[in-house]
């Protein structure tokens, strides 16, 4: 009996490491074909979707405040969830916050509850921004409405997207400088008494390492690295919470304003949670196939192609937006 447990528990363990990688494969797998749609135009459909559906739930935002303003009953729910509705919508359409996490996500092996609460903090900095702007401007400046939204789409939309493409440029040269690193300690031969290529040998006795381990190649992100990611995805207010918040102070319900902000805030964090997830799940799934030394080799060219994608679709949103 207990040769029989001992001889099924290997086979057991062999069977979970099978269906984990497959697991983790199939997340590469769903990564995949969004990539070549987006390559391709064909993501075109969604846009057009997320820009519709945008629209609609702008107007029915618009005619919840005018209920809210008039004091039915039930109005205040209406407004946060269609305040919700427009941060799924409008995250669902072009926009850097989910280039940038989804490429993060790629570049460096961040755990995934890390890279999700980054996301989450990201669309409610997003939605704290438009709350600052809108209060200082029009509160303490006296703006227009126009001037809040000028300001936003003139000025901290191009340098926002300029942030981001610096942060992508700054991944990159990460993982050149990893590839060099790389090819360096690769350019030794063993440590089995074999002569490096800078005439030090080694014997039984040499202690010093060949390559960096996995854990220091993926080191996870520094605090200011987190807050550089955080500030070039807030650093351009969503236009659906500046009309919003502006459209609820001019009519004495600027409460109700501040929390519809959120809520959208919190509509955009699940669409961009989701980006998190799925960039992970794809980032394991292509390192599952490979091993231990293949996974360090295989971190920086991730981090290089992904900060490469990052600033060169951001500079692209940059000179769209001038």
């Amino acid at each position: 009996m207990r040769e029989g447990v001992s001889a099924a528990g290997p086979k057991a363990v062999v069977t979970r490491a099978v269906v984990i990688r497959a697991l983790l494969v199939a997340g590469l797998l769903v990564a995949l074909p969004l990539l070549v749609l987006w390559a391709t135009g064909g993501l075109g459909d969604i846009a057009r979707w997320a820009a519709e559906g945008q629209h609609d739930a702008q107007n029915a935002l618009a005619r919840a405040i005018r209920s809210l303003r008039a004091g039915e009953a039930g109005a205040l729910l209406v407004l946060l969830g269609m305040a919700f509705a427009y941060g799924v919508f409008h995250a669902a359409g072009p926009g850097h916050g989910k280039v940038l996490i989804g490429g993060y996500g790629v570049a460096r092996r961040v755990r995934l509850l890390p890279l999700m609460t980054l996301a989450l903090v990201s669309s409610l900095a997003q939605a704290t921004v438009a709350v600052v702007l809108v209060y200082a401007g029009i509160a303490v400046f006296d703006w227009t409405r126009e001037r809040v939204v000028g300001a936003a789409e003139d000025v901290m939309l191009p340098a926002s997207h300029a942030a981001v493409a610096l942060i992508g440029l700054w991944l990159a040269y990460r993982g050149f400088r990893g590839l060099v690193r790389g090819m360096a300690v690769r350019g030794h031969v063993d440590d089995h008494g074999h002569e490096h290529g800078h005439g030090h040998v080694h014997d039984e006795h040499c202690t010093h390492r060949h390559a960096p381990s996995v854990e220091e190649v993926a080191a996870v992100t520094s605090p200011r690295e987190a807050l550089a990611l955080v500030a070039g995805i807030a650093a351009r207010p969503c236009t659906g919470a500046l009309f919003l918040l502006v459209l609820t102070w001019q009519m004495g319900i600027g409460a109700a304003g501040v929390a519809g902000a959120y809520a959208m805030g919190l509509g955009t964090a699940a669409i961009t949670v989701a980006v998190a997830g799925l960039s992970v799940w794809a980032r394991e799934g292509m390192l599952s196939v490979l091993s231990g030394h293949r996974v360090a080799r295989a971190l920086p060219v991730l981090e290089l192609a992904a900060g490469l994608t990052i600033a060169v679709l951001s500079v692209m949103l940059m000179v769209g937006s001038v």
